[in-house]
Parts: structure tokens; sequence; C-alpha cells
């Protein structure tokens, strides 16, 4: 089918020419695709360009009449569609993922209360390891903050691997015994 002008291609689509409506998603999908996912870029995903798109077409193709060429052409009608149908869409989106203001406060108490038992404990146990000798501190601290292994530690303090595991069993033990007293 030749290309149609926009006046012949809605009286085509009124009279119920599928080619017609054809004619029209081929020539203005990609453009309208481009325009929903602008819309819906950071909440939307693929499906929901996708349903805006075609509900676009349907919409052209039940309601032909809705179109007013005196109003602006049919690719401006067809993104303004598109527009509208995504901006439906987002706000449908956003409403549902929105948490009611007295859950949120909620949510927001409790992720405040974590971070300060969080770094209440942070605070416990550098108060704890400082307790530890120095040699103790030392193996404590390469083993579980810089997560290197029993051998790597005892090569570079030139100590025996189970003077190491020694120190890390003692380290243990006392830092349990301050922590459970300061509760």
């Amino acid at each position: 089918m030749r290309a149609l002008n926009d006046e012949k291609l809605i009286t085509a689509i009124k009279n119920g020419d599928e080619a017609a409506v054809a004619q029209v998603i081929d020539k203005y999908s990609r453009l309208l695709w481009k325009v929903a996912s602008a819309v819906l870029k950071n909440v939307g995903q693929e499906q929901d360009v996708e349903e805006c798109v075609a509900d676009v077409f349907i919409s052209l193709w039940q309601h032909p009449d809705k179109y007013d060429a005196n109003r602006g052409g049919l690719r401006t009608w067809l993104c303004i569609k598109a527009r509208s149908c995504a901006l439906d869409r987002y706000r449908e989106i956003s409403r549902r993922s929105t948490l009611p203001l007295e859950a949120a406060a909620a949510a927001c108490a409790a992720e405040v209360w974590e971070q300060v038992d969080a770094e209440e404990m942070r605070q416990a146990i550098a108060a704890a390891v400082d307790t530890l000798a120095l040699r103790e501190r030392e193996i404590l601290i390469r083993r579980y903050h810089y997560e290197q292994k029993p051998r790597e530690i005892a090569l570079a303090l030139g100590i025996p691997v189970k003077a190491v595991d020694n120190s890390l069993y003692r380290a243990k033990r006392k830092l349990r015994e301050e922590l459970e007293g300061r509760k």
C-alpha cells in the first residue's frame, strides 16, 4: 500500500481499513515508543511502555473521529496521546509504590534506630579492641579487617601460625567478655 496523507489515513481507518492502521503503526510506533519511554524512564518497565504505545493505536482504531486535523497533524496527535497515556501510567505506578505517610515515618524511624544501634555497637567494639594488648590487637585487625589468613599474618609478624591462632582465640574471648560486661 502506498503512503497516504493524514486525512486519507484517518478516513480509511474510519472505514475500517486495517491496512491503514498497519501503515500508521509502521510509521509511528518507534516514535511513540521513545515518547512513552522518556516519561516512564525511571519508574516503568518495558511492558509499561509497550502497553502505552498499544493503547494509543487501539484508541486510534476504536475512535478515529477524535483526531481533529484542524488542531494539528496525526504525528503530533499520536505523540500527545502517547505522552498522556505514559503520564497516567507513571501516576499509577507511583501511587502503588508510595507508602502512606505514617508507614514512611515508621520506616524512617526504624532505620534511624538501626543506624544508632549499629553506631553504638561499632563504638563498643572499638572500645573493646582498644583494651587488647598491642600484639593481639594487630593480629585481630589483620585477620578481620584486612582479611589476612593466619599463615600470612604469621609470615608478616615473624611468628608461628599456632601463635597467631592462639592469639586470635584469646582476643575473641576477651572481646566477648568485654562486650557482655557492657550490657
